[in-house]
């Protein structure tokens, strides 16, 4: 696994258990910082409740309702803030435009550079989707190649698929 942000500026990480497995999320004073898929047994317990600021657990609610909305195929109703500050201008423009694919859509990284005005950034606008914090809710997983292919994931390639494959949407396995 990628390391997220630096340790120090994280406050807690708490767990989402889903259908597909046990993510980890993580917070800082600003918002939902990363976002780990599944690896393995994982635990699903997390800190006292009492432990933790009042903030953090409604933007946790907020994350466990929107990830297990996407995992069904749904759009959700509300997104918890994301502390995106790890990221560079360039970076956070990629997840920004990212925000804007609805589900079942797909765009190309090639889109994706038109888009944010840098049409020869192609493999940097895939570099920035490697370096999203938080997955599946900032959905990289809607960029394709060029030719509708895959691409890479962060998650794996066979989370790219069930993802896209939940939202119905056409890619060329």
């Amino acid at each position: 696994m990628r390391k997220l942000i630096r340790a120090r500026e994280i406050i807690c990480a708490l767990s989402v258990a889903t259908a597909d497995g046990v993510f980890r999320a993580y917070y800082s004073a600003k918002g939902l910082a990363g976002l780990n898929f599944p690896a393995g047994r994982t635990s699903s317990r997390t800190a006292n409740p009492k432990d933790i600021p009042a903030n953090i657990l409604g933007w946790h609610r907020a994350t466990e309702s929107a990830l297990k909305s996407i995992l069904a195929g749904r759009t959700p109703k509300k997104f918890p803030p994301c502390d995106l500050a790890e990221g560079t201008e360039f970076q956070q423009s990629v997840w920004r435009e990212l925000q804007k694919i609805s589900a079942g859509q797909t765009k190309s990284y090639g889109d994706i550079a038109r888009l944010i005005r840098k049409p020869k950034a192609v493999r940097a606008v895939g570099g920035a989707c490697g370096a999203n914090p938080t997955p599946v809710l900032i959905p990289c997983h809607r960029v394709l190649a060029a030719n509708g292919r895959l691409g890479g994931f962060s998650g794996g390639l066979e989370w790219k698929r069930k993802l896209l494959a939940g939202e119905n949407a056409a890619f060329n396995k």
